[in-house]
């Protein structure tokens, strides 16, 4: 099993070194341009209501949008594998456990959001932000990535054109990336919205992010909510793709 997750993360991880610099230089952009935008010009004159400065507020919701767009966007591909290019059907035939493809395409999906962390992480230091790193911190970011690397597979297994795959981004994480505490407080929203939003991962991502890099405590309930996205999702990817194998 773990020699099978093995090899197809080690494929997924050879091209990715390939393109190492391409990939940090392309993740540089949009981060600047938020903590440009948000950080510098629009949070200057906010101030949170506990008194902190915005851009702290700011940077987790960042950290929580990022990992969830790039882990989902790097799974994707695997839905070209399997309508256009048929090339997911080495997979089918090869002796690699179901699970274990699925397990290596997160893992690497996982990877990239990391990285894509990572450079958020130094951005926001060198524009002032103040917020803890730490286990928890990480772990969080781990599961945020993973959610959503599954989500984009079990997309990637059920839909059948490039335009669908695109509504997935312009009709559920778009939405989700301006919504789910990334920006503002769920508070703000309006009571029905509010309890719909916080039915979301991305919702209890930003909030724990957010929690743990201030110091405060760890709300065990929006763990759970991120575990229980986890599990559903990989056995609902994991049913499709096995399917195919049928």
């Amino acid at each position: 099993m773990l020699a099978d997750i093995w090899t197809v993360f080690w494929r997924d991880w050879v091209v990715l070194r390939h393109r190492m610099a391409a990939f940090i230089l392309s993740r540089m952009v949009a981060p600047l341009l938020y903590l440009v935008a948000f950080g510098w010009g629009l949070g200057r004159s906010i101030q949170t209501a506990n008194g902190a400065s915005y851009i702290d507020f700011l940077v987790p919701g960042l950290l929580a949008l990022n990992s969830m767009n790039i882990s989902f966007n790097s799974v994707t591909p695997v839905h070209a594998e399997r309508v256009y290019h048929k090339s997911i059907e080495e997979y089918i035939i090869a002796p690699i456990r179901p699970y274990a493809y699925i397990i290596g395409k997160v893992l690497a999906a996982v990877l990239r959001g990391l990285i894509s962390s990572a450079i958020i992480i130094i951005l926001s230091y060198a524009f002032g932000a103040h917020f803890s790193i730490t286990p928890l911190f990480l772990l969080v970011l781990v599961l945020n990535c993973a959610i959503f690397a599954e989500i984009g597979f079990a997309a990637a297994m059920f839909l059948s054109t490039y335009e669908q795959m695109g509504q997935v981004n312009t009709y559920i994480l778009l939405p989700m990336s301006f919504l789910c505490g990334t920006f503002f407080s769920t508070r703000a929203l309006p009571d029905a919205l509010r309890i719909f939003i916080e039915c979301l991962p991305l919702t209890h991502t930003s909030y724990l992010l957010r929690s743990i890099g201030g110091g405060g405590e760890i709300n065990l309930f929006s763990v759970a909510v991120l575990i229980i996205y986890l599990i559903a999702v990989f056995f609902i990817g994991g049913r499709a793709f096995i399917k195919l194998r049928e």
